[in-house]
C-alpha cells in the first residue's frame, strides 16, 4: 500500500492488510507526540505492563536522539485519519559489539491480529536495511526488537519473522515499608552532595562503569547533553560515592512524576546503578542501594523500582533480590542477523 506524507513523498508499506480506511503516513512534528502517548499507554495497559510515556519525555528524546530522523523513521497507521498504530527505527553501535538496528512499534488492542503489526515490522526492517546499506560491509549487523513476556502477539510476530531470544531483563520493585538494614560504606569512601559542576565527571564515570555491560553504547557529546538535561533528574536524590577525587560508584535516584500519576503508583527509581571496576566486590553497590532506599522512604515513596539485565556478569540480579527487590515484569530482547 502507498500513501503520501506531508511532503507528498510516496511511502511504500509492504504486506499492508486490506482494512477499509487504512493509510500510512510519516511523522508530522511535535503535534504527533499526543498520538504516540495515547497509543503507547493504551497498548501497554492492555498487556498488563506498568509503563507509560509523556509528550515531554518524547520531545526530549527526539530532540537529542541521534541516528533517528522522525520524518523518515517514524511511521503511523491510520484508520479514516485516526492514528491506531505507530512504529520507529534507529541504530546504535554496541561497545565492542555489533551495530544494532532497532525496530519498535505499538498497535491499539482493537486493531491487533489484522495484519498491522506484520506490515509495520516489515516496513521497519526495510527501512533498517536501507540504513545498513549505507554502512560499511565489514561491520557486524543485527536486527533487534523487544517485548514484555505478556505481549503475546508481539512475541509471535517476532518469532514468525525469524527473531530469537537473546537477552532477558526484569523490572523489579522493593516495598519500602519493609525494614531497611543499616548501611556501612567501605573504608575511605564517602557520599557527597551533588552539584551541577560535577555532572560531566559523573556522566563519564557512569559511562566507563557500563562499558562491560551487554548492549552498552559509548556516549558522545550529544548523549551527554540529553543525559544532563533529562527533566526527571533531581540531583538532591543522587547517591554518589567518592574516594578522594575519584568517583567510585553511584545511584541516580529519580522520580517519574507523570508516570506515577498516570499509573496510580508511588514509586521512586533506584536506577541507574553503577560501580567502577576498581571499587567492585567491596559491598559498595549494596550500601548505595540501602542509602537510596532510605532517601526514597524519607520522601514518602511506597516502593523502589529498577531494571536489571538478568545475565549481568557482576551478579546484579542476586544483589537486588537479596536487597528485597521482587520481579514484576519480564522483558525479552530478540534479534536476528541483518541479511
Amino acid at each position: 500500500m502507498k500513501t503520501k506524507n506531508q511532503d507528498d513523498e510516496q511511502v511504500t508499506v509492504a504486506r499492508a492488510p486490506e482494512i477499509p480506511g487504512l493509510a500510512f503516513r510519516n511523522f508530522r512534528g511535535e503535534k504527533d507526540f499526543a498520538h504516540m502517548v495515547r497509543i503507547f499507554d493504551i497498548s501497554k495497559a492492555a498487556d498488563s505492563i506498568r509503563e507509560t510515556t509523556s509528550e515531554k519525555e518524547l520531545a526530549h528524546f527526539y530532540r537529542h536522539k541521534k541516528r533517528i530522523d522522525p520524518k523518515q523513521d517514524v511511521l503511523f497507521a491510520e484508520i479514516n485519519g485516526e492514528p491506531v498504530a505507530y512504529a520507529r527505527v534507529s541504530w546504535e553501535d554496541e561497545h565492542e559489539g555489533p551495530r544494532r538496528y532497532f525496530a519498535r512499534g505499538d498497535v491499539l488492542p482493537e486493531w491487533r491480529r489484522k495484519g498491522l503489526g506484520t506490515a509495520l515490522l516489515a516496513h521497519n526492517e526495510s527501512r533498517l536495511r536501507e540504513m545498513a546499506s549505507e554502512h560499511p560491509e565489514a561491520i557486524k549487523k543485527v536486527l533487534e526488537t523487544e517485548t514484555a513476556d505478556t505481549e503475546l502477539g508481539a512475541i509471535a510476530l517476532a518469532k514468525n519473522a525469524g527473531y530469537a531470544p537473546q537477552r532477558y531483563f526484569y523490572f523489579m520493585l522493593r516495598p519500602l515499608e519493609e525494614p531497611i538494614p543499616e548501611s556501612v560504606l567501605p573504608a575511605g569512601i564517602e557520599l557527597r552532595p551533588v552539584d551541577k559542576s560535577q555532572l560531566r565527571q559523573i556522566w563519564e564515570a557512569q559511562n566507563e562503569a557500563f562499558r562491560d555491560h551487554w548492549g552498552h553504547v559509548e556516549g558522545d557529546e550529544n548523549d551527554y547533553t540529553r543525559w544532563a538535561t533529562d527533566p526527571n533528574w533531581d540531583l538532591g536524590m543522587w547517591q554518589v560515592a567518592w574516594e578522594g577525587d575519584q568517583i567510585a560508584g553511584m545511584i541516580l535516584n529519580h522520580v517519574l512524576k507523570e508516570d506515577n500519576a498516570k499509573l496510580g503508583v508511588n514509586w521512586g527509581w533506584t536506577d541507574p546503578i553503577s560501580v567502577r571496576r576498581p571499587w567492585r566486590r567491596r559491598g559498595l553497590a549494596r550500601n548505595l542501594i540501602l542509602e537510596s532506599l532510605k532517601v526514597l522512604k524519607a520522601q514518602g515513596f511506597s516502593q523502589a523500582a529498577l531494571g536489571v539485565d538478568t545475565q549481568n556478569p557482576s551478579g546484579a540480579l542476586t544483589l537486588y533480590e537479596t536487597s528485597g527487590y521482587r520481579v514484576e515484569e519480564r522483558w525479552i530482547v530478540y534479534e536476528k542477523p541483518m541479511e
